[in-house]
C-alpha cells in the first residue's frame, strides 16, 4: 500500500504521460488535424498484410466509411482476422492517399474480441443478398448496408421527434395491449395465458377481460395529388391490367391498388379520401352523403409504398357515435370512448404514418422486413 508522498508522486507521473483520447471512426475520418495519441475501437473490416506493412480498415459503426489503420507487421497476431473486435491506439496522420482524409499509425494493436472467420456468416469481400442477412438479425449491423438504414432509422426518429416537440406536440405512449378491437373482430392477436396457467386458474383471461396486440395508437390518442376512394375505384375497374384482387365498391384497396393508382397519377405522392362507412373503425366521422355511405377518412399513397400514412376527422357528435357502437354492440366496451364525447369534446381528428414504410419510402428498400432491426413475420421470429 503506498503512503501518502508515494501515492501523489504515482499520480504526478501517471498525469505526466500522454493520454490516448479515444475517438470514434467517424471523428477520425473528420479530423482536420492531425493527433499524437489516439485509441479508436471497432471491427475489423479488412486485413492485408505486406512484407513491410500491415493495413487493416476498422469500423465501429459511426460512419459507413471505413479508418485505414498502417501498421508495422510485428503488430499482426493469430486472432487478428476480418470480424474481430480491436482497440488501436497510435497517431492519427494526415492520409497521401486521395480516397481518404485520415488514416491511423498504429503503435498498439490489442484483439478485444476475436472472431472465427471459418464460421462468421459474413465474409470479407462479398456482398451478401439482403435476404441471406435477414437470417442473422444479431449480425446485421456488421453489413454496410443494413449498417447504413438503422444510422438513417436512428436519424429518422430523432427528426420525426424533434419535428413535433419544437411544435408544441406531446409525446404519449399508447398502449401495446388493450381490450379494445376498434378495426373489427378477429383481425387482432389476442393474448392468452398458457394451458397450465388455464386450468388452474378461475379466469382464463390474465386480464380479467379479452386482450389485444393494438392495431390503432389512434384510438387512444384521440401535402400533391387527391382523389376520392369512389375515383380510386373506377380508375381501377378500367386500368388495362389484370389485379390479383378485383377492385369492387366496399372492398379495401390493396397494395397492387394503390401502386397502381400511384402510378396512375403520374408517380407523386395521392391523397385518396372518403372511404365507405362499412370499411373503417367506429370512430371516423360519419360525411352524412347518404345513409351509412362514406366517412371523413384519408389515406396517403407514394411510389413503391403504397399506404404511408392513414388519418381522419374523428365522430365527435355523441349521438352518430352512440348509434354506430349500438349497432356494433360495442357500447357497454367503449363507454370510456363516449364518456370524452360528453364531457367537453370537440372537433377533432388524427393521423399514423408508418414508419418502417416512409424508411422504404425515402431509401428505396424493396422489402420492409429490411428497415426493421429485428423483424417480425410469418413462420418467422428469430432471436
Amino acid at each position: 500500500m503506498l503512503g501518502a508522498r508515494g501515492g501523489w508522486r504515482a499520480l504526478r507521473r501517471c498525469a505526466s504521460l500522454p493520454r490516448a483520447v479515444r475517438l470514434r471512426v467517424r471523428e477520425a475520418l473528420g479530423a482536420r488535424e492531425a493527433a499524437e495519441a489516439v485509441r479508436v475501437q471497432g471491427w475489423v473490416r479488412s486485413v492485408r498484410s505486406q512484407k513491410e506493412v500491415l493495413f487493416l480498415h476498422i469500423n465501429d459503426g459511426s460512419s459507413l466509411e471505413s479508418l485505414q489503420v498502417v501498421a508495422d507487421p510485428s503488430l499482426e497476431k493469430r486472432d487478428l482476422t476480418f470480424g474481430s473486435a480491436v482497440e488501436v491506439q497510435g497517431k492519427l496522420v494526415k492520409s497521401p492517399h486521395r480516397m481518404q482524409n485520415m488514416e491511423l499509425q498504429a503503435e498498439t494493436i490489442h484483439v478485444v474480441g476475436p472472431c472465427d472467420i471459418w464460421s462468421f456468416p459474413l465474409k470479407m469481400k462479398e456482398r451478401h443478398p439482403l435476404e441471406y442477412v435477414r437470417q442473422f438479425p444479431h449480425l446485421r449491423c456488421r453489413n454496410n448496408t443494413l449498417g447504413a438504414l438503422l444510422r438513417i432509422r436512428s436519424e429518422a426518429t430523432a427528426g420525426i421527434h424533434s419535428f413535433f416537440q419544437d411544435n408544441g406536440y406531446v409525446h404519449i405512449h399508447t398502449p401495446i395491449i388493450t381490450s379494445n378491437d376498434c378495426e373489427g373482430a378477429g383481425e387482432l392477436f389476442q393474448i392468452e395465458t398458457s394451458r397450465e396457467a388455464k386450468e388452474s386458474a378461475e379466469n382464463t383471461h390474465f386480464f380479467n377481460v379479452p386482450a389485444f396486440l393494438t392495431v390503432s395508437g389512434q384510438l387512444h390518442l384521440e401535402v400533391m395529388a387527391g382523389i376520392s376512394y369512389s375515383e380510386a375505384v373506377e380508375i381501377l375497374k378500367q386500368a388495362p391490367q389484370t389485379f390479383t384482387f378485383k377492385p369492387e365498391w366496399g372492398c379495401d384497396l390493396q397494395t397492387e391498388h394503390e401502386k397502381y393508382l400511384v402510378k396512375h397519377c403520374g408517380e407523386v405522392p395521392v391523397f385518396v379520401v372518403n372511404y365507405p362507412y362499412d370499411l373503417k373503425p367506429f370512430y371516423m366521422r360519419d360525411n352524412e352523403d347518404g345513409p351509412e355511405h362514406t366517412v371523413a377518412a384519408v389515406d396517403l399513397l407514394v411510389p413503391g409504398v403504397g399506404e404511408l400514412c392513414g388519418g381522419s376527422l374523428r365522430e365527435e357528435r355523441l349521438p352518430f357515435l352512440e348509434s354506430r357502437l349500438q349497432r356494433l354492440g360495442l357500447t357497454d366496451a367503449y363507454q370510456w370512448y363516449l364518456d370524452l364525447r360528453k364531457f367537453g369534446s370537440v372537433p377533432h381528428g388524427g393521423f399514423g404514418m408508418g414508419f418502417e414504410r416512409y424508411l422504404q419510402y425515402i431509401l428505396g428498400v424493396d422489402n420492409i422486413k429490411d428497415v426493421i432491426p429485428f423483424p417480425r413475420f410469418s413462420h418467422s421470429c428469430v432471436l
